[in-house]
């Protein structure tokens, strides 16, 4: 499903920046036309990834090892390799272009974000097994009990804490003025400006980490040679590994500056603030217009920090996790924050049905009960 969620992500963001584009997102009917901008790249991105893990996997002498028939399998795929190259490609397009449909089904049908539950669900498939050789280690001894119940400690706080952040907003008091409605008099109103601490959600740990593993897919790439740029791409590819302290700051660099950039191009706080003049609004001791427009972006830029700052923490720790406290699993990062969200998510799509049903029954029943009046007289 990557290539489906990396062209989502060229496409919002080219939606950001080419004007002809950002046209299209306010015209009628725009929408459907960059959704279907995203199917196309999506299927661009799927011929291509996959001629690359083809040509990789094609490379590797030892890949059908452990393969039943595989001494069978590798002489077939050297004798017809274009053949291969065709059915691999195939494959790997179908599945992922199934996938989006899976997901365009499961969101059209009211149940959630289809491709964010798909996620999710590999996501927690995988976690009976990575528990049960977390207790295998701790069995063998390559990880002490009390480093078992550290790490279990740090997950439930770290989860506690996760849900805290995203729930987290910074509400900016909006008045509304004074209005005459005739006879009438509409006193002030006022309500609130809801910014989310973390505004750019898992989008720059995901620009980051793609960043970081391309050194190590161009090594990949290059063979096994020992030739100048393979020694040079090999070398960035193993100081760029997790783990180790280089990658660990580029890592945190590109995500506080990936956060600033993304959270940048959804929120445009003098659009906000023009939108906020025109209904009549103001924010306490704030003149509307250019002001009031500041006034959001100084906000919005300590939120930002906070943010980015909150997302290094939780994307860095399975890291440490790993590297001092023998954990066997990859706890944290990305996946938390998908696991959090979509629960999160899910429960409000819950709620807001069951609101929904009972307000209809609601309904039901007083134009049942008007109905049985109207009869009655």
């Amino acid at each position: 499903i990557m290539p489906y969620i990396s062209a989502t992500i060229i496409i919002q963001l080219l939606s950001a920046v080419v004007p002809r584009l950002s046209k299209l997102m306010r015209e009628e009917g725009g929408r459907a036309k960059i959704v279907q901008y995203g199917r196309v790249l999506t299927l661009l991105l799927c011929v291509g990834q996959g001629l690359f893990m083809t040509l990789s996997w094609a490379r590797a002498e030892n890949f059908f090892e452990g393969f039943s028939g595989g001494d069978l399998l590798m002489p077939y795929m050297r004798q017809h390799l274009w053949w291969f190259f065709i059915q691999t490609v195939v494959i790997l397009t179908t599945g992922t272009m199934l996938l989006m449909w899976f997901g365009e089904q499961i969101t059209e049908r009211g149940i959630g974000n289809g491709v964010s539950l798909i996620i999710f669900s590999g996501i927690v498939a995988g976690l009976p097994g990575a528990v049960l050789r977390t207790f295998s280690s701790v069995q063998e001894g390559t990880m002490s009990f009390i480093a078992l119940v550290i790490v279990a400690a740090i997950v439930l706080a770290f989860v506690l804490f996760v849900v805290f952040v995203e729930q987290g907003q910074r509400r900016i008091t909006v008045n509304y003025a004074r209005r005459q409605g005739g006879r009438n008099a509409y006193q002030n109103q006022t309500s609130f400006l809801p910014l989310k601490l973390n505004m750019a959600g898992v989008i720059p740990p995901i620009f980051a980490s793609s960043i970081l593993a391309f050194p190590a897919t161009l090594a990949m790439w290059s063979g096994q040679g020992n030739s100048a740029v393979t020694n040079v791409l090999q070398k960035i590819s193993n100081a760029l590994s997790p783990g180790e302290p280089l990658h660990m700051i580029v890592f945190a660099a590109m995500i506080i500056g990936f956060a600033f950039f993304y959270t940048a191009l959804v929120f445009n706080s003098h659009e906000t603030a023009e939108n906020l003049k025109k209904s009549g609004a103001l924010i306490p001791g704030i003149r509307p217009g250019r002001s009031t427009a500041d006034y959001i972006d100084g906000v919005l830029t300590r939120l930002t920090g906070a943010g980015a700052l909150y997302l290094v923490l939780v994307c860095l720790l399975p890291e440490l996790m790993r590297t001092y406290l023998g954990a066997s699993f990859y706890f944290g990062g990305t996946s938390l924050l998908i696991v959090v969200v979509v629960v999160m998510d899910f429960i409000a799509q819950i709620n807001a049905h069951l609101m929904s049903h009972q307000y209809e029954s609601l309904l039901k029943k007083a134009n049942l009960k008007g109905g049985s009046r109207t009869l009655g007289r």
